[in-house]
């Protein structure tokens, strides 16, 4: 059972709280453009930090999604992988071109790779049919089971079959831009488009995926690799996709990949190798050391306007220190401790930083709908956001509320009597 003093202390401590905080309010609305320019600073430093977070965890987020539709268990191999540097650029440019061949015998002796598969690089032709065109549509030849080990869903129609890249048919997969522009209203299944100076039959149209990153993932066209080979290249250069038997066995399964590959390149044993193999975990670390520093720096200059609302908040505190000497001569001569003073002007000091808070948390999450809904960033507000805004308007309204709350406890009863 509590005893009956503590619990009188208790209320008139919420007592205090709260005539300290109505005491905020009114000096507030008392002063409204005062009120506001304290604010502001405040304010704005809230809503940059909670935009920026929102808009950096929703890109986190999207950008994971992406990359993980390749599949925890597959792998790419391919010629350059990662580039970080024009030196780098040059020097991968040196190394042997991947072939079918390679691709054939990773298939052949690999044991722990279940699917294996291959892709041209990238090329950008204008599509049409009849009158209409559609431009910058990125063509690629991929081998009969791409679609299995690739992250391409098909919405309707059919993938390759074995016998479309055996006898070089004319036959493509298309994304849904494609079919929209030059399609419009009607069914593309079996009808026939010109890419660049060839003609092809549509045999499947992909499901949507929006852009990422700015960039658009639904204009393209896809073929068979041998077609692609006849009409556009005769180079055979290409990225291999593999699919191990399962994720436990993906380590194992680059490993054969890699001894089959050294081989067949004549790659010495102390030489490194002359390809590069790319996971899921390889693109997301990627952008996690991309990222990372643009998000400490973004922060960081968001964190300047944080620091600068805080010392106006001090300011303004200091003045109404000043304002109310009398009134703290007379709480003095009441009775009051030198704690009640300090309470009291620390927890005005909280609230404007606490008020300023909200208003940059509602302000922050509304730009960054605002910028996921009007350009190709997404954003994700998120439980945590919310409350290190909440945190972080607590810190600051304590850290710069101190000194003019404790200058306010300081005061001598009699000179603040005689203030005028």
């Amino acid at each position: 059972m509590t005893a009956p003093w503590k619990e009188k202390s208790g209320i008139d401590n919420m007592q205090r709280i709260f005539e300290s905080i109505t005491i905020a309010v009114a000096s507030l609305l008392a002063n409204k453009l005062r009120a506001i320019l304290t604010l502001l600073g405040m304010i704005i430093g809230v809503m940059t930090v909670i935009t920026v977070v929102s808009v950096i965890n929703g890109m986190n987020n999207y950008v994971a999604e992406q990359i993980n539709q390749m599949g925890s268990s597959t792998f790419i191999i391919d010629k350059y992988g990662v580039i970080t540097s024009e030196d780098e650029w040059y020097e991968k440019r040196k190394r042997k071109d991947l072939t079918l061949m390679d691709m054939r015998s990773i298939d052949e002796y690999c044991d722990y790779c279940d699917i294996v598969g291959g892709s041209s690089f990238n090329m950008s032709v204008t599509v049409k049919r009849g009158s209409r065109n559609i431009e910058g549509t990125i063509i690629k030849g991929v081998t009969y089971n791409y679609v299995e080990i690739s992250d391409v869903k098909l919405d309707f129609g059919r993938s390759f079959v074995e016998s479309d890249e055996l006898h070089r048919r004319a036959v493509a997969v298309v994304g849904p831009d494609v079919t929209e522009n030059l399609f419009p209203g009607e069914d593309p299944i079996g009808k026939k488009l010109k890419v660049g100076n060839y003609y092809f039959t549509i045999i499947g149209v992909a499901e949507r995926r929006g852009s990422f990153l700015g960039n658009n993932q639904d204009n393209w066209v896809i073929m068979p690799l041998s077609t692609y080979y006849k009409y556009y290249s005769g180079k055979q250069h290409l990225q291999i996709f593999v699919k191990a038997v399962s994720y436990p066995l993906m380590d194992e399964a680059m490993d054969e990949a890699r001894v089959i590959l050294r081989s067949r390149h004549h790659v010495k044993y102390d030489e490194p190798d002359d390809f590069d193999i790319m996971t899921a975990e390889t693109f997301m670390d990627l952008y996690n050391n991309f990222t990372s520093v643009a998000w400490m720096v973004l922060i960081g200059v968001s964190s300047i306007s944080l620091v600068v609302g805080g010392i106006v908040i001090m300011n303004i505190m200091l003045v109404a220190v000043t304002e109310r000497t009398r009134e703290v001569g007379i709480r003095k001569a009441l009775g009051a401790r030198r704690k009640d003073i300090l309470w009291q002007f620390l927890i005005e000091a909280l609230t404007l930083s606490l008020i300023g808070g909200a208003i940059g948390i509602a302000l922050g999450f509304a730009i960054a709908e605002i910028v996921s809904r009007t350009t190709p960033l997404p954003s994700s507000v998120e439980l945590w956001s919310i409350l290190a805004g909440v945190g972080i308007s607590t810190v600051i309204g304590t850290f710069f509320g101190i000194y003019p709350a404790m200058k306010a406890a300081r005061l001598d009863p009699i000179e603040a009597l005689r203030f005028e």
